[in-house]
């Protein structure tokens, strides 16, 4: 499949799928070239930002102001980015009950990492970013000179987002954090190595890794709200070296098929760098 013939397949699957918008990034370490559709488009980041909140917590690891084993205290009150009103992360809303059923108790920096990532819980989410602060994880970023991910305010803040402010990213900013974490190079190799491992353990398995063989392995992060679906993550192939995939993807509200959009794109890219380009 040619570079050309691939955006034909990307661009049809979501012209069929009634999809707004599509972009997608995606390198491959095999044969260290790069493909892309609309890559530097800004899309609603939606909870593939809890990958560069990740980054920000291991850069405080690294720093030595935080350890795995750090205790926070788990509650469910936060500030608003507008006036500093209170809000709270909705249990119905979130993937994840276990963390909610912590409130009034203490669990470990690095068991919230985990359920940020692996069930993708708010609330663990909004209590990580107070840890380290906004400002902190924003020039967490800027060290590691990755564009392309604009992280303002934490998850489920109503009235910032009311106010248009949103976390956004693109499928190119994504692309370069997941890269630098596959190379070894965010924060340290250490700290590389121990976001894999917690990247590894995704359970939302329907997008990109639905699109691949079963034996495929893949780190990723998922993110879905009415208007957006994303998937970005690291897939490992038996006999060659691994490849990084975003796909980004935005929906009117009353559009279904999402999931299985991404999983086509991700098929597409898969037969993309295994077939061989001309």
């Amino acid at each position: 499949m040619t570079d050309a013939e691939l955006r034909d397949t990307v661009l049809r699957i979501g012209e069929d799928a009634r999809a707004s918008a599509i972009s997608v990034a995606a390198y491959d370490f095999e044969h260290h070239t790069t493909w892309s559709l609309h890559p530097h488009r800004w899309f609603h980041a939606a909870s593939t930002i809890k990958v560069p909140v990740l980054l920000a917590v291991y850069e405080a690891i690294e720093q030595g102001r935080l350890e795995p084993g750090s205790r926070v205290h788990v509650r469910n009150r936060f500030l608003s980015l507008v006036e500093g009103r209170p809000f709270r992360v909705g249990q119905g809303s979130d993937a994840n009950a276990e963390v909610h059923a912590a409130i009034g108790r203490m669990l470990t920096v690095h068991e919230l990492a985990e359920h940020m990532i692996v069930t993708s819980s708010n609330l663990a989410t909004n209590l990580l970013l107070d840890l380290v602060g906004i400002e902190n994880a924003r020039a967490s970023l800027g060290r590691l000179h990755l564009g392309g991910i604009d992280l303002r305010r934490g998850v489920e803040d109503e009235a910032a987002w009311e106010a248009g402010i949103n976390n956004r990213v693109t499928a190119a900013g994504l692309l370069d954090a997941l890269r630098l974490i596959e190379e070894g190079k965010a924060i340290s190799s250490e700290a590389s190595r121990a976001m894999l491992d917690i990247l590894h353990q995704q359970r939302f398995k329907s997008g990109i890794p639905a699109g691949l063989p079963d034996d495929a392995r893949v780190a990723h992060k998922t993110g879905e709200i009415s208007t957006v679906a994303h998937d970005a993550g690291i897939v490992y192939l038996g006999g060659r070296d691994a490849y990084v995939v975003v796909i980004l993807t935005e929906w009117a509200p009353d559009v279904d098929g999402r999931q299985e959009t991404i999983a086509s794109i991700s098929r597409a890219v898969y037969e993309y760098m295994t077939r061989g380009r001309s």
